[in-house]
């Protein structure tokens, strides 16, 4: 190959990961974390156990396509009420990120949440950041396949629970729990919980930063709801710089930052703050707590990390004046959008009938006579009691004159049940016009006349 010639370069377009090892960290953000691990999983490991009126409190019953919420029953009729309650849920989260930036990804989002527990079973196994990278670093031996098959036989457990609790809010919990004891168990409720098992075994166990990096559209799109005055996880570089060591020939011209490198070391996606907001920092301000506990004990003031703003840092701005700045224009407008939506929520659940019906009318038979020169209609009543108890309905037809129920018109319907009632309606011919006549129904509770509903339907009478 001729000297000149140029020489062929490989390029490598993504770059290796390398792992991510945190350091643990204590201090007042640690504790508000773990705060938020304990408050959501005490939730969500315990909600599926919770009964009321004698069925699961939380079940998302597809099988007979009801939903049951803490004694209210939603049907798919009712699925605008579940919309309703994510779109509360998705500008809740608005108007927190304008707020405080990801506070959320930091302290409730599940990947973090696993993430931590796993990681704190890893220190409790392996030990401190230290030895997990010279355990990573020594080569196979027994010390290292007993520690490493232990960490993943507890990760395993946790992660079958966590699959098993997840399916649990849609086969009722104990009906669950019995049928995989004793190994009856449908081939669907087994691949759900192994599926939810196996993402969570992988997302907190091995993937960890690598979600909110590349596979979490929220880093993605949460610098829209972003401005000025908006709390994120900032350097004070105008303090800190220039760094240097704590001693030496410099220490007396440089800033507060001793370049130490704790802030890198407890971040669990293995940023440098100091580089400015980054979309991969979630905002868990373990760096906060690494850097005070040096600042402590360098004798410094603690806050070179802090939450801050962007104008808060280059104007110099109190505390009092960052909070007087978080009622702006953005925030009041997300604010007013949520109340609007989360009062018309509201409204229309305290105002919603416990009650629902359909009306189908018996198309093979147009209207027939039958004894006594009646003419009479068949329909079939669909009946939905989306009430927790059980309630005496009484089955009222109106709108034509002499038309009446031929059958019997009490029907007795447990709580969160639905019952198809064939009807008989009976009419005198002359009490209306051949062809179509419009009549309504009306079911009725019997100790409740306020529990009721109206569906119209016609009435045909032949020629």
């Amino acid at each position: 190959m001729n000297a000149s010639e140029p020489r062929e370069a490989i390029v490598k377009m993504y770059a290796a990961r390398a792992d991510i090892h945190p350091r643990e960290v204590n201090g007042r953000f640690a504790t508000l974390r773990w705060v938020g691990v304990w408050f959501t999983q005490l939730l969500f490991y315990g909600l599926p156990w919770l009964r009321l009126d004698g069925r699961q409190a939380v079940l998302f019953d597809l099988e007979a396509r009801q939903f049951h919420l803490f004694g209210l029953t939603l049907w798919p009729q009712d699925f605008i009420y579940l919309a309703g309650l994510l779109i509360v849920c998705a500008y809740g989260l608005f108007v927190v990120t304008a707020v405080a930036g990801r506070v959320w990804c930091g302290y409730a989002c599940p990947q973090t949440v696993y993430t931590e527990i796993f990681l704190w079973i890893e220190r409790r196994i392996e030990g401190k950041r230290s030895a997990r990278i010279r355990l990573d670093r020594q080569p196979w031996n027994l010390e290292k396949l007993g520690k490493r098959c232990t960490k993943h036989l507890a990760w395993g457990a946790l992660a079958l629970w966590t699959g098993f609790t997840f399916v649990g809010y849609f086969t009722p919990i104990r009906v669950l729990g019995h049928e995989l004891a004793g190994f009856t168990a449908g081939p669907w409720e087994l691949f759900w919980v192994l599926f939810y098992a196996l993402a969570t075994y992988g997302n907190a166990g091995w993937m960890r930063e690598q979600v909110c990096k590349y596979m979490c559209p929220y880093a993605r799109f949460q610098s829209a709801m972003f401005d000025r005055d908006t709390l994120v996880i900032s350097y004070d570089a105008a303090r800190g710089e220039p760094r240097g060591a704590l001693k030496g020939a410099s220490a007396g011209a440089r800033g507060d930052c001793i370049d130490c490198g704790v802030c890198v070391q407890v971040c669990p996606t293995g940023i440098d703050i100091r580089r400015g907001l980054q979309y991969e920092c979630i905002g868990c301000a373990a760096c906060v707590d690494g850097c005070d506990e040096v600042m402590d004990k360098v004798g410094k003031p603690p806050g070179l990390i802090r939450y801050a703003t962007e104008n808060a840092l280059a104007q110099k701005l109190t505390q009092a004046q960052v909070r007087r700045r978080i009622l702006r224009p953005r925030v009041i407008g997300y604010g007013l959008v949520l109340i609007a939506i989360a009062s018309g929520l509201a409204g229309a659940l305290l105002l919603r009938t416990p009650l629902k019906l359909d009306v189908i009318r018996d198309r093979g038979a147009m209207g027939r006579e039958v004894e006594g020169g009646l003419v009479e209609n068949v329909y079939r009543l669909q009946v939905m009691n989306t009430d927790g108890s059980a309630h005496l309905f009484r089955i009222e037809v109106h709108g034509l004159p002499t038309a009446a129920i031929a059958d019997e018109d009490l029907i007795e319907l447990e709580g969160a049940s639905a019952r198809a009632v064939p009807v008989r309606v009976r009419a005198d011919p002359h009490a209306g016009r051949i062809g179509s006549n419009p009549i309504a129904f009306t079911v009725s509770a019997a100790d409740d006349p306020a529990k009721a509903v109206t569906e119209k339907a016609v009435f045909i009478i032949p020629k």
